[in-house]
């Protein structure tokens, strides 16, 4: 088994430079990587070590700064606070972007800081940060995003960027450690495997039933499926972005413990059950699928039938606990 202690450390202690790459603290993060069973970054990977609040507090950044940017990580680590206003379902942010949003494999948030404005094939057009983060609110958290510019939206951003303290913008080397990287899909998937898998794995922390932990209105496990969870146009709900993230983080704390088959079993499992609404949903499914298959949903179970009991995924018109469909945030944008 995979050391939870370990873990943890890179989580915290060990990510501690302001550094890139030609830090004393390097060698340590690499070596507590590949014990876990990572790989260890290529010659022409770009390695970074978020810097932590610690290093803000011993910043010479001005104290309004260093303020926004704490209170970017309070939002990042604690979205519910914005419950029933930008937030309805029991997410946040580092419920997805572990270890508040440094952990590498998990992806980590910083690259968006220094790879956007660039193009997102998942709305055809050119995104920046705050565009990005909105598609967070949106679909992770099933939300409205926090308007572009708000004190909170810019707290966020502040965040995202203080992380990336020291990176040059629009890299050219790959960046070691981003995203969910996936393994190879098996040639078969299985449901009846997947569920059992997840109620040996997963159902401690997330619940049979899938609706996660809450205590006295506080999210301690996230649900994976159901109104509290993501939407349909979640980027999780591909299975190829859940079985990476699963293969990687999942169990807590017990990173690469499963099998790649495994991983895509629950993955399949998990995303084979109900969420609220795609919010670009046009009143019917066919055609949904019509507009975003090519580009989005090829990836997930939305508007195939469910093997275990015939059910169409994501034929249906519920918004989970909001009382809209999409926030007007979400529109096409063009330069012409």
């Amino acid at each position: 088994m995979k050391s939870p202690f370990a873990y943890a450390v890179l989580s915290g202690s060990l990510l501690c430079s302001t550094g890139v790459v030609a830090s004393d603290h390097t060698e340590d993060y690499i070596n507590t990587l590949t014990e876990l069973g990572f790989p260890a970054p290529e010659d022409n990977e770009l390695v970074h070590i978020p810097p932590t609040l610690e290093d803000l507090e011993q910043s010479d950044m001005h104290p309004e700064l260093k303020r926004v940017i704490r209170r970017g990580h309070d939002l990042f680590t604690n979205t519910q606070q914005l419950r029933g206003e930008n937030v309805f379902n029991n997410m946040n942010c580092s419920n997805c972007h572990l270890g508040e949003g440094r952990m590498p494999f998990s992806a980590p948030v910083w690259p968006a800081a220094v790879t956007l404005p660039g193009y997102r094939g998942k709305n055809d057009h050119v995104n920046n940060l705050e565009e990005r983060i909105a598609g967070c609110f949106t679909y992770s958290m099933n939300g409205r995003p926090p308007a572009y510019g708000s004190d909170n939206m810019v707290a966020i951003t502040a965040y995202h960027q203080w992380l990336a303290k020291g990176v040059e913008m629009y890299p050219e080397k790959p960046i070691y450690g981003r995203g969910f990287p996936a393994p190879e899909r098996p040639e078969q998937l299985s449901y009846a495997n997947g569920e059992q898998l997840f109620n040996d794995k997963c159902a401690a922390c997330h619940g049979e039933d899938g609706q996660g932990l809450r205590v006295d209105g506080q999210t301690v496990f996230p649900a994976p499926w159901g109104d509290g969870s993501n939407n349909w146009g979640a980027g999780i709900v591909r299975l190829v972005t859940a079985a990476g993230f699963i293969k990687n983080n999942m169990p807590l704390g017990q990173p690469l413990s499963l099998t790649d088959q495994e991983a895509w079993n629950i993955a399949y499992y998990m995303n084979s059950q109900e969420r609220p609404q795609d919010p670009r949903y046009t009143g019917d499914i066919e055609e949904t699928l019509e507009k975003y298959g090519p580009t989005f949903h090829k990836h997930s179970l939305y508007g195939q039938t469910r093997e275990s009991d015939g059910k169409v995924l994501g034929d249906h018109s519920n918004t989970g606990d909001k009382d809209f469909l999409q926030p007007e945030s979400v529109h096409p944008r063009t330069f012409e």
